[in-house]
């Protein structure tokens, strides 16, 4: 089985393989449309991490974000994912407190955060 990918280099070939991966996105696994499909979207995340890297993210400036875009004041993300606990809340964005994975887990389903913008140290 030969499949023949060229490499992303530029953004028109990154819009190039969107394309193509967008005919390709029901291929049925171990085809070679299947394989060709991991390729160009290992090629594509490459691409774009090179290109566009993430910035480092403060988690708890990201939870703030969250709250501020979602309305939400302490009082309600408390009730929200930490069974009512302000207290937690408040040591939590006071950097008092180090977010542990069960928070980690229920903020992120709360927010609705990638978690590994929560992990990362601070």
């Amino acid at each position: 089985m030969e499949i023949c990918v060229s490499p992303i280099l530029t953004e028109a070939d990154l819009i190039q393989a969107e394309k193509k991966v967008e005919t390709l996105w029901e291929a049925e696994e171990g085809t070679r449309e299947y394989y060709e499909l991991e390729i160009l979207t290992f090629l594509m995340a490459s691409y774009e991490r090179q290109k566009h890297p993430l910035l480092e993210t403060n988690p708890i400036e990201m939870i703030k974000y969250r709250m501020e875009q979602m309305g939400l004041n302490n009082a309600e993300l408390a009730r929200l994912a930490f069974n009512g606990h302000r207290g937690r809340v408040g040591e939590i964005l006071s950097g008092k407190r180090k977010l542990n994975l069960a928070m980690v887990r229920k903020l992120s389903d709360v927010l609705k955060i990638d978690p590994k913008f929560l992990i990362t140290p601070y």
